[in-house]
């Protein structure tokens, strides 16, 4: 009988590794000088607990997001029309692999899977630059394995 292969969110510690997680991130980005900026008009009180709940979901976890929070549209246009911003983007994932260290998830394969995952979606959650308007409706979360992106499901993904 074959043993079913670990997700990386069963790997990642489930709701709470990944709770402890965006925990660390959002420390460290309302911390710094250039991200933090994407903070300052505020958050929503649940930012974290609603962050793990979407990570959790595309790395394998039970679908709390959507069912709770939006689709994937909506982050989508939460995080687009503001321009290019290589810098801050940049500097989004360097404080996302210090939140790992933070968070305790730094052993191989887990880490290596954990920042690809980030610096993707750090890009395509922020692909239409220049207007929230742009996002289509219907959008799912790209689903991620240990082999990266996985083929989206539905008739309207967008993996």
């Amino acid at each position: 009988m074959l043993k079913r292969m670990q997700s990386v969110y069963e790997a990642a510690g489930g709701d709470a590794g990944l709770l402890r997680l965006a925990e660390a991130w959002h420390a460290r980005v309302v911390a710094d000088e250039v991200v933090g900026h994407a903070f300052r008009h505020g958050v929503h009180p649940r930012h974290t607990e609603r962050l793990a709940a979407y990570w959790a979901e595309a790395l394998g976890g039970p679908t709390t997001y959507t069912e709770r929070y939006g689709d994937e549209s909506s982050v989508v246009r939460r995080h687009s029309g503001n321009g290019v911003h290589e810098e801050m983007d940049q500097r989004a994932i360097a404080c996302f692999d210090q939140a790992l260290v933070d968070a305790g998830l730094t052993a191989e394969p887990l880490r290596g899977v954990l920042h690809d995952y980030f610096a993707r979606t750090t890009d395509t959650i922020a692909r239409f630059r220049e207007s929230a308007d742009d996002v289509p409706a219907g959008l799912d979360i790209v689903r991620w394995s240990w082999a990266g992106p996985q083929p989206a499901t539905g008739p309207t993904g967008s993996g």
